[in-house]
C-alpha cells in the first residue's frame, strides 16, 4: 500500500515539474501536495488504536480525491498530456481503492473489539 502511494507521488512530482507557466503555479503546488497520501499512512501507523489509524487513512483518501480533481483540471487546462493523465489517474484510483479496503479492514477489527 505504502509503496504504491509512494510511487504515485514520485510520478505526480515528475509530471508536475514538467508543467510550466505562472498560470499553473498553484496547480503544480497542489499536485505536489499528493505526498500527503503516503505521509498520512506513515503517521497513522504510529497511532495507538485502530480508530486513530482509520482517521489518518480517511485523510489520505481525501487527499487522493483532491489529487484526482487536480489531475482532471491539469488535463482540461492542457497542462498534462492525455496519456500522462490516464496513467496518473489510474494510479490514483488504484491507491484510493486500496485505502478504502484498508479503512474497511481497520474499522472491522475495531468493531470486533
Amino acid at each position: 500500500m505504502w509503496r504504491k502511494s509512494h510511487a504515485l507521488v514520485l510520478n505526480i512530482y515528475t509530471a508536475a515539474k514538467k508543467i510550466r507557466g505562472a498560470e499553473h503555479l498553484s496547480l503544480r503546488s497542489q499536485m505536489i501536495r499528493a505526498m500527503s497520501v503516503p505521509a498520512n499512512l506513515v503517521e497513522g501507523v504510529g497511532q495507538r488504536t485502530g480508530p486513530e489509524f482509520g482517521r489518518f487513512i480517511r485523510i489520505a483518501i481525501n487527499s487522493a480525491n483532491e489529487l484526482e480533481y487536480h489531475l482532471v483540471l491539469a488535463r482540461d487546462m492542457n497542462a498534462l498530456r492525455p496519456n500522462e493523465f490516464a496513467s496518473l489517474l489510474s494510479q490514483t484510483i488504484q491507491v484510493r481503492k486500496m485505502l478504502h479496503g484498508l479503512h474497511r479492514s481497520i474499522a472491522a477489527r475495531s468493531d470486533k473489539r
